[in-house]
């Protein structure tokens, strides 16, 4: 099982994934307000001094910069910060003052060029299908055990689920909008790709992989005996079953307790590293075909089937170059959309307040 948490694809999504293929990647709760931000700075100010209400005004509700007289908060900038801090203690990572300092100046940034884009989506006209909407967030959904845990991590976030579809929205249509001026305009020639290849031969040395697919029967690293030793009767049974003949993707979509149940536990080719310890030592000592015995971990009992195993070498050119074909066109429409949006910069009244 992967060493990742819902919480964590969850944040990934919303940090991420849900501005698609913009550089800008920080999503935003916008607000319904468009007052401009000369009238919120002049409002707590009376002949150069602030008033005695304002002293006391709540600091998330100043304004950190205007697009166009739409005002970015403090509040949202902050809740931006602190997905970014969560993301960074998730990967074990503390970042000192002064790093945070330069990110809240980028982070502040992102939120403008993602405004500028959401004013540029509406002035095109672009709409999004709120099927798609649904589609999208049925996507995520499908990414956590239960609908409560999906609700739990929202709001863990500060999220409701109508702010997470009102931001699918519009970053939904941020793409359809950047598609349409920018990757759509881009492209990427045999050449290039064979070029990139035959230069960075140490990118495509490929390790040992195996593909596994597993069933889960969950237990909390809390969890009193009695309750271990119930979860060991239901993974018992899982195992008669399986030694019985019974097919074993059929068996994880009705009984596992991981999100991979969907796909019959399939969770696709992995490496040594990317795994809790005792699930990779299992995994790597299989022959394809084989199942595992019941594996302890701290996530509770697996039984591992692995379905096919690579070894260590180099990835051939024809299995990779349609990646090298994404990533350079990625990079070239980072570098296209960064200007983009400097030309949207030049036509926009944009003001920022942080200090």
């Amino acid at each position: 099982m992967r060493q990742r948490t819902a919480t964590w694809i969850l944040l990934l999504t919303i940090s991420f994934v849900l501005a698609i293929s913009t550089p800008f990647a920080f999503a935003k709760e916008k607000s319904p307000q468009k007052e401009t931000a000369s009238k919120e700075k002049a409002a707590g100010e009376k002949d150069g001094k602030k008033d005695a209400v304002n002293d006391t005004k709540d600091v998330k509700k100043e304004p950190a910069a205007s697009v166009n007289g739409t005002i970015i908060y403090m509040a949202e900038l902050d809740s931006e910060m602190n997905r970014y801090e969560r993301q960074m203690s998730m990967t074990g990572q503390a970042p000192d003052a002064a790093k945070l300092a330069e990110m809240k100046k980028k982070v502040l940034d992102s939120l403008i060029s993602r405004e500028l884009l959401r004013q540029e989506s509406q002035k095109l006209g672009i709409k999004v299908d709120p099927a798609e909407v649904s589609a999208q967030m049925d996507t995520l959904k499908k990414r956590f055990p239960n609908e409560t845990e999906f609700v739990s991590t929202l709001k863990k976030m500060n999220l409701t689920e109508d702010k997470l579809k009102e931001q699918f929205a519009q970053d939904m249509a941020i793409k359809k909008m950047i598609d349409e001026k920018v990757s759509d305009k881009v492209t990427i020639t045999p050449e290039e790709i064979k070029a990139f290849y035959d230069g960075n031969p140490d990118l495509f040395k490929a390790p040992e992989m195996v593909r596994a697919s597993h069933i889960l029967i969950k237990v909390d690293q809390k969890a009193t005996p009695e309750e271990k030793a119930k979860a060991k009767e239901k993974i018992v049974a899982v195992q008669e079953r399986i030694k019985k003949g019974e097919d074993f993707a059929a068996v994880a979509k009705e009984v596992s307790e991981c999100p991979s149940s969907a796909n019959g536990g399939d969770l696709d080719f992995f490496q040594r590293g990317q795994m809790v310890g005792p699930f990779e030592d299992a995994a790597f000592a299989l022959k394809p075909g084989d199942v595992s015995d019941i594996v302890e971990t701290q996530f509770g009992y697996h039984l591992i089937k692995v379905t096919d195993k690579k070894e260590a070498g180099v990835t051939p050119y024809d299995e990779i170059k349609s990646k090298i074909e994404q990533h350079l066109k990625q990079e070239k429409v980072n570098k296209e959309l960064t200007a983009y949006v400097d030309q949207l910069k030049t036509q926009a009244k944009i003001e920022v307040f942080l200090r």
